[in-house]
């Protein structure tokens, strides 16, 4: 950048930039109190101090003038060459003290950062040693290298490289389209009108709020309303809850369901009298199947949520093994509660009825499922998770419980529902069966997931 002014012995131009190319445009110094050539060895001398200056994570501009009997004319040309080197300034720009802790996290999630800045290569390392970003075994790339490598190269350099300095807007969408072609879900962050490009090319484009440009924030999916890095982290932290909880949900649900199915449809098959009525399934798909879904969706995130490798944007909601675990879980409730209709049937039914048997599958199928719920909360062991952390799935359990015996108990609610009142020992059948569910998944998740046991 030059700037001129009227003196009065005519004009001064001065020019501030990046040393190494402010350098190139000087032909004299200040040595003292005059000017001198600014000759090879005294370049190397501020050659030599730009980087110490630079390794110390400080920005460093150049700066230099030139003085005019008469104004000149404002042209790139003219103004910037021959110019007297008057010295540099180094200013620090430390990052955040909370960003080493996101990029630490980020490496734990299997997030890659890599750091793209106009800065000089020697204080991006140290800013990207800082951070965490640049560590034992990574490389930086320059632009003038970048400008040498054909696309194939910067492919393959991607792969070890997490700083990229000195680059221009153009470099900044070469590098994200590399990083795409390795597969990569690239996320991308910027503030300049010179950032959009690369914004928009990018699978995430992330402005920032507050210093950001309205074209940088109109090319990008995401706006940081904090300017802060770390907010990205805990973006990705939320994200994965959500789509957890979508799969406890759609798992809770489907497995129940498929419960449902089964009950009637091998009982069809066995040539049994129907165990479940259609108002009777009406109320368990309208009450112990929704209240316990909703609550899961309120399921706070896992801890170990950012130490999982992240998932691949081809895969299936269904994918590691959920199609499976969902089969299974569903014929393990349908037959709980054909258990519970042929014991109730055969062992407590008077003459040729089916009440008891009836309200025992109802009162198995509803409650197993509300039991089935909290199994839904974690891959892992649910002794390893804290037990009060989702008050509304206890909420949802209490109120499915009481709401279930009311059904039961009342006579006038009974008659509706065909049911009859149990017994203490018929009770006890109908519990031990419901709390099925909680063993027997314990001991699929051991096996299905022994290193999260």
């Amino acid at each position: 950048m030059t700037t001129l002014h009227k003196t009065e012995d005519g004009w001064i131009s001065v020019t501030k930039g990046a040393p190494d190319i402010l350098l190139e445009k000087c032909a004299f110094c200040m040595e003292g109190s005059g000017q001198v050539p600014f000759d090879s060895r005294r370049k190397s001398m501020a050659r030599m101090v730009n980087g110490e200056m630079a390794a110390q994570a400080l920005r460093v501009v150049a700066v230099a003038f030139r003085q005019w009997s008469e104004k000149p004319p404002l042209t790139e040309e003219t103004l910037e060459r021959n110019l007297v080197f008057a010295g540099m300034a180094g200013m620090v720009d430390p990052p955040r003290p909370e960003v080493k802790e996101a990029v630490h996290l980020c490496r734990q999630a299997g997030i890659r950062p890599v750091m793209i800045t106009g800065d000089h290569v020697l204080t991006a390392e140290a800013i990207g040693k800082e951070s965490g970003i640049y560590q034992k075994g990574d490389c930086a790339v320059t632009g003038a290298e970048l400008d040498k490598m054909s696309d194939k190269e910067l492919e393959t350099a991607a792969e070890t490289c997490t700083i990229f300095a000195r680059v221009a807007p153009e470099h900044k969408v070469r590098i994200v389209k590399a990083f795409q072609k390795r597969g990569n879900v690239v996320a991308m962050t910027g503030d300049g009108v010179n950032d959009a490009p690369a914004l928009k090319t990018a699978d995430i484009g992330c402005a920032m709020g507050k210093s950001g440009t309205e074209v940088a924030k109109g090319a990008s999916d995401l706006i940081l309303t904090d300017d802060n890095f770390a907010t990205i982290v805990e973006a990705v932290r939320e994200g994965r809850g959500i789509y957890d909880n979508i799969r406890k949900a759609v798992h809770f649900l489907l497995s129940s369901n498929i419960g449902e199915i089964l009950t009637i449809f091998v009982a069809m098959l066995l040539g049994w009298a129907a165990p479940l009525l259609p108002i009777q399934l009406l109320w368990v798909n309208l009450v112990t199947d929704s209240l316990p879904a909703i609550a899961l969706g309120m399921e706070p995130a896992e801890e170990n949520i950012m130490e999982r490798p992240p998932r691949k944007n081809t895969g299936s909601l269904f994918g590691d093994g959920l199609g499976g675990r969902i089969l299974l879980e569903g014929v393990m409730i349908g037959v709980l509660a054909l258990l519970a209709f042929g014991i109730g049937h055969v062992y407590f039914d008077q003459e040729d009825g089916y009440a008891v048997g009836r309200t025992m599958a109802f009162a198995v199928l509803s409650l197993s499922q509300l039991v089935h719920a909290f199994n839904m909360r974690g891959e892992g062991s649910l002794g390893k998770l804290p037990f009060c952390s989702n008050k509304f799935l206890l909420m949802a359990f209490v109120v499915g419980v009481v709401l279930q015996c009311v059904v039961i108990m009342m006579p006038p609610l009974a008659g509706i529902f065909q049911v009859v009142p149990l017994n203490g020992e018929q009770w006890l059948l109908t519990a031990a069966l419901a709390l099925a569910p909680l063993p027997l998944v314990e001991l699929e998740k051991a096996i299905w997931h022994p290193k999260q046991k």
